[in-house]
């Protein structure tokens, strides 16, 4: 599958005032959002659909995006979450088995607005410098000056609540896609599959798969869900999903955490948003990061033990504020020491800041999801 490379021009501004003078790709126009970067070498698609890239300008590091194209497989949701796309180069052939569709094309087809051609390595210095801060890609043909007018009222990624945006508005239940019939990590369902209720405050399709995969009947409830409407479905154990932006503006999720932590020996599991929510549930608070960690090979353990995680947040847990008596930090991000893994000391209830499920990455932390089952097994 062929296609051919923009010539349109296009621009990057950061809120700096830093120009990145490039080419179109996608829907013609403008559009905000705080520009951050992914390191991983693969899973453009499975980033671009991610629910927690909401809001967000996502800089890829690899130099050559589109080789594969894009299939219906590979997503994480229905359409792109993220605003828009930055690269270095798009291949000029789209070559896989599976691909229905070349990059550029989807990406119009979904509306979301992209630039390449441009120099993504200076570009990911500086955001590493400066920190992730809010840009505009545009292909309108407006001046850089005038796009940063737009820039100066667009709101921070610091208190803005995106879960509610993204989640489910009514109830489902999920059920493999086709494309798990691939993963050869799939076991053998149980006689009795495990109830599990599952918030969604942006959830991965791949986690749901991995659920399933692990022996769970999984029923997805939207953010704004009560107490009482989760305990009515009798769960055996209850997922916190991932999700954009910032934490500590979930007050509807923080409020269902700390009621949840109520219920005797209900096993609960978190990731990423999910993990930082029940940390503040638990007491603890949260912090922005300088850049964030998005990527395929991040380390974190404890004692010698190392997993490299797949990693998309950026905001994480302060260590110092979880309480001693109640939780336990059983993993750190090797990089730079931040909360990786937390687990409260007297219940059945764990969160970890990275993402076991992989879609794209390695699967070295999938073991979390069978620990999951375990706690639920313990009880029954």
């Amino acid at each position: 599958m062929t296609f051919a490379t923009s010539k349109a021009p296009a621009v990057l501004v950061l809120a700096d005032g830093t120009v990145f003078q490039g080419l179109a790709c996608g829907r013609r126009g403008s559009v905000v959002g705080e520009v951050v970067f992914n390191t991983g070498m693969t899973g453009y698609q499975e980033v671009m659909t991610d629910p927690s890239y909401s809001g967000q300008l996502v800089t890829f590091t690899y130099p050559e995006l589109g080789n594969t194209g894009v299939n219906d497989q590979d997503q994480e949701a229905d359409q792109p979450h993220a605003l828009g796309l930055i690269a270095r180069q798009l291949a000029p052939l789209a070559s896989s088995w599976r691909c229905s569709q070349s990059l550029p094309d989807w990406l119009d087809h979904h509306g979301v607005i992209g630039i390449h051609g441009i120099d993504t390595r200076a570009l990911v210095r500086h955001l590493r410098d400066a920190g992730a801060m809010n840009g505009v890609i545009s292909s309108d043909g407006r001046s850089p000056q005038a796009l940063l007018e737009d820039l100066r009222s667009a709101p921070s990624m610091q208190g803005l609540n995106l879960a509610d945006r993204v989640s489910t508005t009514e109830a489902y239940t999920w059920t493999s896609r086709c494309a798990a019939a691939f993963d050869q990590r799939l076991q053998p369902r149980p006689e009795r599959p495990f109830r599990v209720v599952a918030i969604d405050f942006g959830i991965k399709r791949a986690i749901l798969d991995r659920l399933v995969g692990h022996g769970c009947e999984v029923i997805v409830l939207p953010a704004s869900t009560t107490l009482d409407e989760v305990i009515r479905h009798q769960p055996e154990g209850v997922f916190l999903s991932n999700g954009p932006g910032d934490p500590s503006a979930v007050t509807g999720g923080i409020a269902l955490a700390k009621g949840l932590l109520q219920q005797k020996n209900l096993p609960l599991f978190g990731i990423c948003l999910g993990h930082q929510i029940l940390g503040l549930a638990l007491g603890g608070t949260t912090f922005k990061l300088a850049f964030g960690h998005r990527g395929l090979n991040h380390p974190c353990g404890t004692t010698g033990q190392v997993e490299i995680t797949s990693q998309n947040h950026g905001f994480a847990l302060d260590a110092q504020s979880l309480p001693a008596d109640t939780v336990v930090v059983t993993h750190l991000n090797l990089n730079d020491q931040t909360v990786a893994a937390m687990a409260h000391a007297h219940q059945p209830v764990f969160g970890v800041q990275y993402h076991p499920e992989a879609s794209p990455g390695p699967h070295d932390a999938d073991h979390h999801f069978a620990r999951f089952v375990e706690l639920m097994a313990e009880r029954r």
